[in-house]
């Protein structure tokens, strides 16, 4: 079964290549799921056909910020009482959300074949989207990992506090020395200008410079913006609310710059991919079991 999936997988046509990025950044509450939303809703107010991932599996959130009203979710889809296309709800600019349960513990704990089964739901969905923009757990657990690394670019964003700059310190190590990821995006969120930002992305270039062999990049240097907080007030994500604020225009920004990275043409990001990456992993544990 494993084999045929590997197989069907690679006759699957790339001829919509879908640009995946995955936002995280270690700890919690620096601004992951805002950077995230405000992201998607610029680029689809652009034109693109954006979907957001809340692969927050246990904690989920990105729907309450949007004030969306959510029937089934991705726990549906694993236990296979849906597709993935009956669980998406609609955001601003026709942004499309798949959203993930809350205070569900089984969620936070898939196995890596559950894994490959939410995966190939994307792969399989019939909708086609130019951006999947994918917003992880706080933490370096197995989950968070494993959806960065499938990603073709890992946005990672830090805030100007010690364990902000540790925890990402932590994620990027990880990623780069068992997962053979190199490059890192990093956006500064929260800060009181630019300066504070370009020196918060020196302070990790500086450790990471020191014990790792990685290439970071910063990408956006987001302002703190009391807007933020009334935008998530009003369940309403700020580049829709306050699309002229501060932080709005630095996101729209990022957004822009993001659009012109490119996708991969060989296999490596993709979802397909990352699903036979799955599935040669489990694989290759039944071969070493035997």
């Amino acid at each position: 079964m494993i084999e045929d999936q590997a197989s069907s997988l690679r006759k699957m046509q790339q001829t919509n290549l879908v640009k995946v990025i995955a936002v995280t950044g270690g700890k919690g509450g620096v601004g992951k799921t805002n950077i995230t939303l405000n992201t998607a809703i610029a680029m689809a107010k652009m034109g693109k056909k954006v979907m957001v991932l809340d692969a927050d599996l246990g904690l989920a959130n990105v729907d309450v910020m949007l004030g969306l009203r959510v029937g089934k979710n991705l726990s549906h889809v694993l236990s296979g009482e849906c597709l993935l296309e009956d669980v998406l709800v609609e955001g601003p600019y026709g942004v499309k959300i798949a959203p993930a349960t809350s205070g569900t513990q089984s969620m936070t704990e898939l196995s890596r074949v559950e894994h490959a089964g939410l995966i190939r739901a994307f792969s399989e969905l019939r909708e086609k989207i130019d951006v999947l923009l994918v917003d992880t757990a706080a933490g370096i657990s197995d989950m968070v990992l494993s959806f960065s690394r499938a990603a073709q670019d890992v946005m990672v964003v830090v805030c100007d506090e010690p364990t902000s700059l540790t925890d990402a310190y932590a994620l990027i190590k990880l990623l780069n020395r068992d997962h053979g990821v190199f490059r890192f995006k990093i956006v500064a969120n929260m800060v009181r200008n630019m300066r504070e930002g370009q020196e918060l992305f020196a302070k990790l270039s500086k450790v990471t410079g020191r014990f790792l062999d990685v290439a970071l990049e910063l990408v956006a240097t987001v302002p703190y913006d009391e807007n933020i907080r009334n935008a998530v007030r009003k369940q309403k994500a700020l580049v829709e609310a306050y699309p002229s604020s501060p932080a709005a225009t630095a996101i729209t920004q990022l957004a822009n710059k993001a659009l012109q990275w490119p996708i991969p043409q060989q296999p490596g990001g993709h979802l397909e991919f990352f699903l036979e990456q799955l599935v040669d992993q489990q694989a290759r544990q039944v071969q070493g079991n035997a």
